[in-house]
Parts: structure tokens; sequence; C-alpha cells
């Protein structure tokens, strides 16, 4: 058994995710040990190999790295405060989604106890844990994640932020609100054409080329957005990004024009404080600097 698959880790929380990367720890070999607040959630990994633990603080003595990856940050106190004793001296990598604010604080608490923290967010589905495509970024403790990195990279490519705990937690939602917002203006679309006969499978293969293409756009606007100059030549003015005429269709077809109310608004504030001939990647002021 080599070093890397010797080490003994416990996973707290058996959802779609908590299973997954378990799942991925026992298929490599690892010693791992599960427990999940509801009975039953166990079984499929038992009998892959793994351990199941009756209580929590089973489940921590049996590990050298504990991986919670549970509801919310209230959840991670939920089931750790009572147990904190037996947490000391070992590594918890916590992969529940949090904010930063949340993160940092759970590291604090961690630390108070003595014990090494690592803040993960997970950019993955739990059907993609272990394939090309999965990543999960790290922040906190820069020795633990050099130590257990054989072990992070067994669910994906891991990516580390520094030492600051929340940096992890700011980075994957950040990235998820681009995500939602995308998914956002899909929808919004879809309800566009729907009234023509035009199904959501339709448009998603139009929408697919069409956006796909468009991310290619990515860098030239964050040069412009790191430059601070929206009057770089060959930009789309804000004036001619007016979204008028969408939204009048929007209305034309009954359906709400929320989505895009959000995006013409953020780009009429610029118009309105006088930068209208200037680079659409200029409504991230507006964005930056509420009224």
């Amino acid at each position: 058994m080599s070093a890397s698959n010797g080490v003994r880790v416990s996973v707290l929380g058996l959802g779609a995710m908590g299973a997954a990367l378990a799942t991925a720890l026992v298929e490599a070999g690892h010693t791992t040990t599960v427990w999940n607040r509801s009975a039953g959630k166990a079984d499929a990994l038992v009998a892959l190999g793994a351990t199941a633990a009756d209580t929590v603080g089973e489940a921590l003595t049996a590990g050298d790295v504990v991986i919670a990856c549970l509801f919310d940050a209230a959840s991670v106190h939920e089931v750790l405060d009572p147990v904190a004793d037996r947490l000391a001296g070992r590594t918890l990598v916590n992969v529940t989604t949090t904010s930063p604010e949340q993160a940092v604080e759970i590291a604090a608490w961690a630390a108070g106890h003595g014990v090494v923290y690592l803040d993960g967010g997970i950019m993955a589905v739990p059907e993609m844990i272990g394939s090309p495509g999965s990543s999960i970024f790290y922040s906190g403790s820069e020795a633990a994640f050099e130590q257990y990195r054989p072990l992070l990279d067994l669910w994906g490519e891991s990516v580390y932020f520094g030492e600051d705990a929340g940096l992890a937690s700011l980075y994957d939602l950040a990235l998820l609100a681009a995500m939602y917002i995308m998914f956002a203006g899909f929808a919004h679309g879809a309800a566009m054409v729907a009234g023509a006969g035009v199904t959501a499978g339709d448009f998603a293969r139009r929408a697919g080329s069409w956006l796909t293409a468009m991310t290619g756009g990515f860098a030239g606007y964050a040069a412009v957005i790191d430059g601070g100059d929206y009057t770089v030549a060959g930009q789309q003015s804000l004036e001619f990004s007016n979204l008028g005429n969408m939204i009048d269709a929007s209305v034309a077809q009954g359906i709400s024009t929320e989505a895009i109310d959000m995006v013409q608004n953020l780009i009429q504030r610029q118009i309105d404080a006088g930068h209208g001939k200037e680079g659409f990647a200029r409504i991230i002021e507006s964005i930056k600097h509420p009224r």
C-alpha cells in the first residue's frame, strides 16, 4: 500500500456528493469510515469496503483526515461542536458549501480546538467526481493541502488559493454566480421563442454553440477591466448594447423581463453617468459600486 492510500479517512455526510467523495476514497484503497445522520445511506459504501460509524465521535476517532460534506455552516457546528475534543490533532477538510465569512469563522473555530483546517469548494456535480472536468478549490492550511494532495486529487483537479480560508468559497460562489446568471439568460431566451412553437430542446441546440463561442470573449473583457480603460477601440459601446428592443419583444410575448431588466439597469446606470460611448465591460462598475 502506498503512502498516499495509507491515509485513514472519515467522511461525515452521505448525501449525493458526500457518497461520491467517499466512494472514490474506498475505491482508491483508503481506510474509509463513514457517518450519516440518517441510517441506511452507508449501506452501499459498506458493501464496497467502508466502515460505518454509529456516532460522529466514532467516525472522528477512526480518521486522520475528516471530510465534512454537510448541509450548511450551521450543520457543521451542530455535528462537530459536541465532539470537538475528538477532532483535535486531526485535519478537517470542509467541503460543505459556505460563505467566505463562514469559512473563516469555521477555520478560527478549528484553530481554537487544535484542528488543522482546509476549506473546499467543489466545482462539479456528484457524477463528475474523479472524472476529467471535476475540480475542487481549496484554501486554508497549505501544509495540509500539500500533505494530502494525492488523496484530494482522487476527486478532481485540486487548486489551492492560499492561507485565507475564505478564498476557495469566494471563488466557488463567484463562478456559480456566473453560471446561474447564464442559465437564467438561457431560460429567458427559451421563454421568448416558446410562443412561436420552438421547444426548449431546439433552442438549447442553438444556444449551446452560440454561448460557447461567446465565452471566447471573456479574456478580452478581462483585459479591458484589468486595464481600467473602457474607451479602448474595438469595444461594443454601452449605447449600442441597449436592450430596449429585447425588452419590448419579451413584453410582446407576454413573458417576464426580470432577467434582462437586470442587465439593462447596469447598462443604463453607466449611460446616465455619461459613459454611453464606452465599452460594455464598464457594467462592472455598476456592479462594484451599488447605488
